[in-house]
């Protein structure tokens, strides 16, 4: 499976955004996507399983608890690809972070004309 199909399922995004906070235990995964899903633990368990598969978590056992942690290296490749189209965006992203200091200067600015004119 190519990382983006991978990637493109919403639960799995989900998954993988809770593993990078760090190791979970697939009872507390599956509690939270249930929540916030609506699907069965055995759906949980095939996207775990996806993720597995495919190399974007590692499992290790802990007694009778299954613990799953984010493993970045697809995660890399994916940055990887898309960083072949940030000059397309990167310019515009500068442009609006240059808009948006001149905004807060220029809202500072009137802050300080209008201080001055109630002090007098």
């Amino acid at each position: 499976m190519h990382a983006f199909d991978v990637l493109g399922d919403p639960v799995r995004r989900r998954l993988l955004e809770l593993l990078n906070e760090g190791e979970r235990a697939s009872g507390e995964l599956t509690e939270v996507v249930r929540a916030e899903f609506g699907i069965s633990q055995p759906a949980v368990s095939q996207h775990l399983r996806v993720l597995r598969e495919n190399g974007f978590a590692t499992v290790r056992k802990d007694g009778n608890r299954r613990l799953y942690a984010v493993d970045a290296s697809p995660l890399r490749d994916v940055d990887a690809w898309l960083r072949r189209f940030a000059v397309r965006w990167e310019p515009h992203l500068m442009a609006l972070e240059t808009e948006l200091v001149r905004g807060g200067r220029e809202r500072r600015a009137g802050d300080e004309r209008e201080r001055g004119r109630r002090r007098q």
